[in-house]
């Protein structure tokens, strides 16, 4: 009997993994038809297919940061700090996974990129919107960057509502706010359409938070969550800078881009800035 029940359940099981005339299979789920014939070539070298799937990659794990930052925003505007930190400590290792892809590309070297570079034209890394739309829900707002988007009338219109929405650090300040740490008005009510300077009200804010965390533990794990992901953003970018220079060196990007002195600037900026000055101070 045993012997026959579990050659039914063989038949079963090899029913469901066979019969998909009328079920939906892994590929449909997951869209592989379009999403493994996005790879369009235009050259005959080797190496475009790494330069592509590279980038393809970097911008499936953008979209992933995007979705988790602008949830936990919601969450710290609704004083749920602890369901941000799940989602938060998550950016943080999908980021770790959008530094290891320069390690790939790293492994071509400038001889190989020069042999289809002509094909790429005015395409270049630094119009990736979804970089810009993290940079934007970071607290990262440039008037300049929305021009490049200026004749697309939708995708301008997603990165302008992004870069009129309070970031994840706006929101964390106002956080501190709801806890009764005194936060100056003007930072409170300032236009979120330009990027924040630091304050000393803040700066005292999240003092007082890192001296007193046992009264303030939500509020403090959340400011370590927020250094995890600026630290691994810088991490990202040095990486990036460094893979540029090592396959192109100084030359201009792509597109006009300033290439490896635009990666180099960048590296001095920073999204929450009194919570590493406070560091000198503690």
């Amino acid at each position: 009997m045993k012997s026959i029940n579990q050659h039914q359940a063989f038949e079963n099981e090899k029913s469901i993994h066979t019969d998909f005339k009328e079920k939906m299979t892994y590929s449909d789920y997951l869209g592989l038809d379009t999403l493994l014939s996005s790879q369009r070539l235009l050259s005959d070298h080797h190496d475009e297919m790494l330069f592509i799937v590279v980038h393809h990659v970097s911008e499936l794990w953008m979209k992933l940061i995007l979705h988790e930052i602008n949830s936990a925003v919601q969450d710290i505007q609704s004083d749920n700090l602890r369901s941000s930190f799940k989602k938060l400590a998550r950016v943080s290792q999908i980021q770790e996974q959008l530094k290891s892809v320069w390690d790939v590309l790293s492994t071509m070297t400038p001889s190989e990129y020069m042999e289809f570079r002509d094909k790429l034209g005015n395409a270049s890394g630094f119009q990736s919107y979804q970089n810009r739309l993290i940079e934007f829900a970071l607290g990262y707002k440039t008037e300049y960057v929305l021009k490049i988007y200026e004749k697309d009338p939708d995708l301008h219109q997603i990165l302008q509502e992004a870069h009129e929405a309070p970031s994840l650090y706006d929101v964390s300040i106002q956080a501190l706010a709801r806890a009764g740490l005194p936060i100056d008005e003007d930072v409170l009510n300032r236009d979120v359409s330009v990027t924040h300077k630091s304050n000393e009200s803040v700066k005292q804010a999240w003092m007082t938070v890192y001296k007193n965390v046992d009264q303030y533990w939500e509020l403090y794990e959340l400011a370590e969550e927020l250094v995890d992901i600026e630290d691994l953003f810088q991490q990202w970018r040095f990486r990036h800078m460094k893979t540029v220079e090592r396959i192109i060196g100084f030359k201009k990007g792509t597109g006009g881009s300033g290439g490896v002195s635009y990666l180099k600037k960048v590296l001095d900026q920073y999204f929450f800035p009194e919570l590493w000055e406070l560091r000198t101070e503690l």
